[in-house]
Order: structure tokens, then sequence, then C-alpha cells
């Protein structure tokens, strides 16, 4: 990351036009374009423990709504905190600023104080990126990160739901996803990320693990190959279904009026059990 993310939040808050001051917490209205969706309880917890003892000591940062109210551009988990704890008054940062500066300084103060999990900083990155048409080079000037920190944190938003879901849990790393990018379709990429969960892979382990998946899947064998595997679309779609609803690798081979065979693979006990339970 470059180092003009270290000159911090103040480096967007020109000393003219700001005002300090102390507003009443019930008229603080959260901002939806807040990068940050997530907030470990335990941790807010925490922070109410120590605001009750100390207070709030690095102030919010809002902006005036013209009605009496001020939008939070900054600060949010430190607003939680203060209403765990009982405050009725936090201090502030009165700023007026546009939309682009907000969302610019939400995310680098988020960024530098509890890092947003990699799919919030792909999705508030996305953010700028549409509304404002910046390219990964202007997103770099602006929030002091590589160019190719930004475009791989874009990525994960190619991955499907599921995935993106795990790695917002915390349960699967930036080095995992690149990893699961190696594969094309989004049906076997969480077939392979619930796989790494259930495992407790590491990002090696993974690539060990996909080199044999990609062996053993004809679709994959296929691809690798440079050929496109010749199957029936019908049941192609429902071995993606079935996939997509047991979260494993699913086979159907049928042999037209001889009936076929069904085949549901897994790969550890634990899973086993998992299927059991929701077939039985």
């Amino acid at each position: 990351m470059k180092t003009a993310l270290g000159r911090g939040i103040e480096a967007l808050l020109p000393k003219s036009g700001i005002e300090a001051i102390e507003i009443d917490i019930e008229r603080v209205a959260r901002w939806a374009d807040q990068p940050r969706k997530t907030f470990s309880e335990e941790g807010l917890k925490e922070l109410a423990a120590s605001i009750k003892e100390k207070g709030v000591l690095q102030p919010l940062i809002v902006c005036p709504n013209g009605d009496g109210t001020f939008r939070l551009i900054a600060g949010e988990r430190r607003l939680r905190a203060a209403k765990i704890a009982g405050l009725k008054r936090v201090p502030a940062i009165l700023k007026k600023t546009a939309s682009q500066d907000s969302l610019e300084i939400a995310l680098i103060e988020n960024l530098q104080r509890e890092d947003l999990n990699p799919v919030e900083t792909a999705q508030a990155l996305e953010r700028l990126q549409k509304e404002f048409s910046l390219t990964h080079e202007a997103l770099s000037g602006k929030l002091g990160m590589e160019r190719t920190t930004i475009t791989n944190h874009l990525r994960l938003l190619k991955l499907p739901e599921e995935v993106r879901a795990l790695m917002a849990e915390g349960k699967l790393s930036m080095g995992h996803a690149k990893v699961l990018l190696g594969i094309d379709s989004q049906s076997q990429q969480a077939v392979v990320a619930e796989n790494a969960v259930n495992e407790g892979f590491s990002v090696r382990e993974l690539e060990r693990f996909l080199l044999k998946f990609k062996s053993e899947s004809p679709a994959l064998k296929a691809k690798s190959r440079g050929k496109k595997p010749l199957a029936d679309p019908n049941i192609a779609d429902l071995e993606d279904r079935l996939t997509k609803s047991l979260g494993t690798k699913v086979r159907v081979k049928h042999k037209g009026k001889k009936g076929g065979t069904l085949q549901i693979e897994y790969y550890s006990l634990e899973q086993l059990d998992g299927l059991l339970e929701k077939m039985l």
C-alpha cells in the first residue's frame, strides 16, 4: 500500500470549513453508503466499555442534512458503541462535503481504523468507480492504494454470493479467492470454496486440491484441453442446481430409458453427515 494512506484521514479534511461540536446522539443518522456493513458484537461491547470509562476519544465526522440532523460520514463503530454505553451526546467534526468526498473519507477512515473485510472494500471501490467514473489509476491516487490491490479487490465481485459471504465472515482469504477465480464456473467455485472451509485448507492446500478437482471434473478436464464437453444441457442444468442445493459436486449419468446413476461427492465425514441430514 502506498505511503499516501499514511497521511491519515486528515489529508481529506482541510482546516478551513471544519467545526468541532458536540451533538445529540439521536440526531445522527447512519449513512446508507457507509462501506462497513458488518460489526463484531464482542468488539462493540469492548469499545462501549472503554467509552464508558474514557468517553469518545476520536470525534465522529458528520455532515448537516439541513433539518437539524446529521449524516454520519465516518465513525459508525464509535457511534454504535456510544449508544450501547448510554451516551446522550458525542463529539463530532462538522464538515460540509460532497457525496464523493464522503465515501472517500468513510472508506479511508475504516481502512485505517478497523479494516473492512475484502468484500466490503471491493463494494465501496466499485461504488466510487461507477458513480464517479474513476479509473483504477484514479482510485489509486485518491485512496493511496496500489492499483493492483484495487484490481484484485474488484475481481472478488465476480465470485458467487455464497463465496463472498464466506470471505466476509473471515473464513476465506484474498489468497483463497485468487485461487478460486481460476475456475470459470461459479457453481464449481462455490463447491471448491465450501470444501476449503470444511477442510481448513491453506492457500497452498487449496491449490493442490484444485489440481485434483480439475483432474476429476469432466468439465474442467475438457476446458484444460481447450475443448468443450459434450453434454446434454438439461442434464448440465440439473447437475448445477443439485450442486448448489447440496453444496457439493453432483453428477447425473442418464442412460435414457434404462435409467442412470446419481453421483454425489463428499470430501469428509462431516460433509457426509451434513448431506445425509439434508436428504433424510
